[in-house]
C-alpha cells in the first residue's frame, strides 16, 4: 500500500466515525423529542431502533478505525 492509499483510508475510516457521530447525534435528538416537555414520554419503536441502530454504526466505525492505528502503532502499516 503506498502511503497515498494509507491516508486515504485513513481519512476515509475517520469520516466514517464523524458520520455516525452526527447520526447518534439525530438519533438521539429525535428520541429526546419524544419525551417531555415535548412529547408524552412514550418513544417509539422506530426512534429507538433506529437509535440503536446508529450507536451500533458508530461502534462499528470506531472498532475499524482503532484497529487501523493499532496498526499505524505497531508497524504494521
Amino acid at each position: 500500500m503506498t502511503p497515498e492509499q494509507a491516508r486515504a483510508e485513513e481519512t476515509q475510516a475517520m469520516e466514517r466515525v464523524l458520520s455516525a457521530t452526527q447520526r447518534v447525534k439525530t438519533a438521539f435528538a429525535a428520541l429526546q423529542s419524544q419525551f417531555p416537555p415535548a412529547g408524552d414520554g412514550h418513544p417509539s419503536q422506530f426512534a429507538l431502533t433506529t437509535f440503536d441502530a446508529a450507536l451500533q454504526e458508530l461502534e462499528d466505525a470506531q472498532g475499524a478505525f482503532d484497529e487501523m492505528l493499532n496498526d499505524l502503532l505497531d508497524g504494521d502499516r
